[in-house]
């Protein structure tokens, strides 16, 4: 009788150790900083809290990926595919986004200053509540349009203009 429950703590504790490395590898952020990543793709993948700061990230494509949290200091990301990726509060400040395609990404509460937006597509981007500094915002409002498919909120709404 009382061989059952000790036999059932045993098989817990047996599961709970060969189960958690795999659950560890699967949220431990990665890191990719200082990384040559030109025309790599991370499309679709859950990326929360990865470091790519001082990457080279020219044409990467990060369509629908996960990056909520994520470092992108100092790297240089032109014409990356965003489209649709999840940025929320991450850090991508001194970023070189030129001819980069934001649309439709989400970068509530992301810190963004000191970010290069030239000819960056931000159409449907969803900016609430991110940090930028106003000559970014003026610029950033002259071409702000729609709506994001995930938040309904408008771009234009989102940047205050």
């Amino acid at each position: 009788m009382f061989w059952r429950p000790l036999a059932t703590l045993f098989l817990a504790i047996i599961l709970f150790f060969w189960a958690t490395p795999a659950l560890a590898d699967w949220t431990h952020p990665m890191s990719f900083s200082n990384a040559e990543l030109s025309r790599h793709d991370f499309s679709g993948q859950s990326l929360q809290a990865s470091e790519f700061s001082n990457a080279n990230m020219e044409l990467a494509n990060f369509l629908g990926a996960d990056l909520r949290g994520a470092v992108f200091s100092a790297s240089v990301m032109t014409k990356a595919n965003l489209h649709g990726a999840d940025l929320s509060n991450a850090m991508v400040d001194q970023v070189n986004l030129t001819g980069a395609d934001l649309s439709d990404a989400v970068l509530t509460e992301a810190l963004l200053l000191r970010t290069i937006f030239t000819d960056t597509n931000i159409v449907g981007a969803d900016f609430t509540d991110a940090i930028l500094d106003g000559a970014q915002i003026k610029e950033l409002c002259k071409k702000a349009s729609g709506l994001n498919s995930k938040t309904g909120v408008e771009t234009r709404y989102s940047l205050g203009c």
